[in-house]
């Protein structure tokens, strides 16, 4: 669970437990107290964090291919022959 603390910023973490007691409140018509957002955060960074950050990866790295074929198409010169 520490490592699961370390990767968020403290204010990322107060705006995801605010979200969550939100939601809660809004969805559920339930209080949820801050203790019990952060376990569930806990929960589902531990659970899903991993499988999120690595499909952010592969998205970044395809949106960067993308932009790097690009370049070849957007800046390409011609080459003079003699």
């Amino acid at each position: 669970m520490s490592a699961v603390r370390r990767r968020l910023s403290d204010e990322r973490r107060a705006e995801l437990r605010d979200g969550l007691i939100a939601l809660f409140a809004e969805d559920f018509d339930e209080e949820l107290s801050p203790f019990r957002a952060d376990a569930i955060l806990d929960h589902l960074l531990q659970h899903l964090g991993a499988t999120v950050y690595n499909q952010a990866i592969q998205d970044a790295r395809a949106w960067m291919a993308e932009k790097l074929a690009d370049l070849d198409v957007e800046f390409h010169e011609p080459e003079e022959r003699p």
